[in-house]
């Protein structure tokens, strides 16, 4: 052979064996979750949870001795761009494991990708109980987050005290996660105070720009009380468009919202103009009046060094524990086989830094509640704050 082509040879070698060899030695995690529009809202923290968990766990060496990558795209809170990521990431880039989706449109969606290609899937926030519902759940799909019918309950539960309350209206995204937690609070309400009536239903789509009709025309129906499930961005809007009408002070800012608008992610761009009274959600309230677990303390010390942001996020603590546990359950498996992975998962508990959570082996839920407090205004800071977060868990509501 020529001293020309040795070197071709070699120069070609030297090109292609680092891809791989690299590749070979990283443990690949396929990460679409929405990077832009209203959804972003709790994507990005999402996604920068999921980076710090990383980082951690790769400092202290990876897992079974490989690094962990994080292969994150935009998925723009679309179903179809969801599932376009999923197939790609598997299809070219060779993922190992996929997590991520925010919406109980992608999420779905995509498990349909992850059980076509037998690949573990781990959604961290979608709550649509049709996820994991007895004819869509399959051995590579795990949800972290709390669902549909958990949160509609635990929304419920906290109206039916209200004894003054007769008349409620609903307002929610008008898709599965709305209609399925609408659903599950109706049910509870009829049993828990048959004597409500729901008096409106309102259904804005995802992303809504304008909810002036919307707004109105619940005000019309004249409700005591409001199930809200506007979640992230979009909360914003409503809520900088319905305080001018008078919608929360309409029904004394008896407003329940299971979307997580407790969260300091929503909570800090609505500043003075969140209407504190209401009611709401957060899986993680980031702010401990007291008893503040000391796990907790220091993930948000962490958390706050890692972002460069004086107040962290309440959504964070979603993307890193969906890494954690799996790393965690590569380590059980043993192996980066999704297989032996998802057979790992299946009943394993694991750590948060907000407590311990179990996959449940039949439902691969993991059953988990949210800490729940009256929204107020605090001097101590520039918006509003959960009042007494207490962990509230209505129990196994799936299969």
């Amino acid at each position: 052979m020529s001293s020309y082509r040795i070197v071709a040879a070699a120069c070609f070698a030297a090109a292609i064996v680092p891809a791989t060899a690299f590749a070979a030695s990283t443990i690949q995690i396929g990460f679409p979750i929405p990077l832009s529009g209203p959804a972003a809202v709790y994507g990005n923290p999402i996604s920068k949870g999921a980076e710090m968990a990383v980082q951690e766990i790769n400092a202290k060496g990876g897992v079974l001795g490989k690094k962990l990558e994080l292969l994150e795209r935009d998925s723009k809170a679309n179903a179809d761009e969801a599932v376009r990521l999923a197939r790609e990431l598997i299809i070219k880039n060779n993922v190992d494991f996929l997590v991520g989706t925010l919406t109980s449109a992608e999420a779905p969606a995509v498990s349909t990708i992850a059980k076509e290609n037998k690949i573990v899937f781990i959604a961290p926030s979608a709550k649509t109980i049709q996820l994991t519902s007895p004819q869509n759940v399959h051995p590579y799909i795990f949800r972290l987050s709390s669902n549909t019918d958990i949160d509609g309950s635990s929304g419920a539960a906290i109206i039916a005290k209200w004894k003054d309350v007769k008349r409620v209206a609903t307002i929610a995204p008008d898709y599965a996660y709305g209609h399925d937690a609408v659903t599950a609070f109706i049910a509870y309400m009829k049993r828990a105070r048959p004597d409500i009536e729901i008096v409106d239903q309102q259904w804005p789509k995802l992303g809504q720009s304008d909810f002036t009709a919307f707004i109105t025309a619940q005000m019309a129906k004249k409700p005591d009380a409001i199930f809200c499930d506007v979640f992230g961005g979009d909360f914003v809007t409503l809520a900088k468009q319905a305080a001018p009408l008078g919608y929360f002070k309409a029904v004394n800012y008896r407003v329940v919202d299971s979307g997580e608008v407790g969260a300091t992610d929503v909570a800090k761009p609505l500043g003075a103009d969140y209407p504190f009274g209401i009611w709401s959600d957060a899986y993680d309230p980031v702010i401990w009046p007291e008893n503040e677990p000391a796990a907790h303390k220091a993930f948000i010390e962490h958390l706050k060094a890692f972002t460069h942001e004086e107040y962290a996020s309440g959504w964070a603590i979603m993307g890193y524990t969906a890494i954690t546990a799996l790393a965690d359950g590569i380590k059980k498996a043993g192996s980066t086989n999704s297989e032996k992975v998802a057979a790992a998962l299946a009943g394993l508990t694991f750590d948060t830094p907000a407590g311990q959570r179990t996959f449940n082996a039949k439902t691969h839920e993991t059953e988990a509640g949210e800490f729940w407090g009256q929204m107020v205004k605090d001097q101590r800071f520039p918006f509003a704050i959960m009042k007494n977060p207490e962990y509230v868990n209505q129990g196994p509501f799936t299969n």
